[in-house]
């Protein structure tokens, strides 16, 4: 199978030596979104919910330009500082996903790129255009 690189101008750029997303066949690795504003490539605050919501948005903006959408992830895997943040993290992730959910592991790291108190990545499947 070919492998595509996914970018978007509306996702933070890549800030190293990976892609925003790979796509191979139908499936989709999205790599781990921290909540930087894409236009500034700065934090977006130090408020956990705004963080969070950032993500998401990058995540999305992301989706998209794989030509799917965030409800077609099947895997997320969120990196929290802090775990206490988790049902804060529940509520955001409600305002994203419709039920069915993907899958989803959440993990307490001692720290994240850029001071960012969550990193979010995940994997994709686009609906089969047979």
């Amino acid at each position: 199978m070919t492998k595509s690189i996914i970018s978007t101008d509306t996702a933070p750029a890549a800030i190293g030596t990976y892609s925003q997303a790979v796509k191979v066949g139908t499936t989709v690795y999205l790599s781990g979104q921290i909540p930087l504003v894409p236009e500034t490539m700065e934090m977006v605050s130090d408020d956990f919910t705004e963080q969070t919501h950032q993500v998401f948005k990058n995540l999305v903006s992301v989706c998209q330009a794989t030509g799917g959408e965030i409800q077609n992830m099947v895997k997320v895997n969120i990196f929290l500082t802090d775990l206490s943040n988790f049902a804060t993290v529940n509520e955001v992730m409600s305002q994203y996903f419709n039920e069915p959910y993907p899958a989803r592991a959440a993990i307490g790291v001692a720290e994240l790129p850029k001071g960012s108190q969550i990193e979010i990545d995940g994997i994709l499947e686009l609906p089969s255009t047979n």
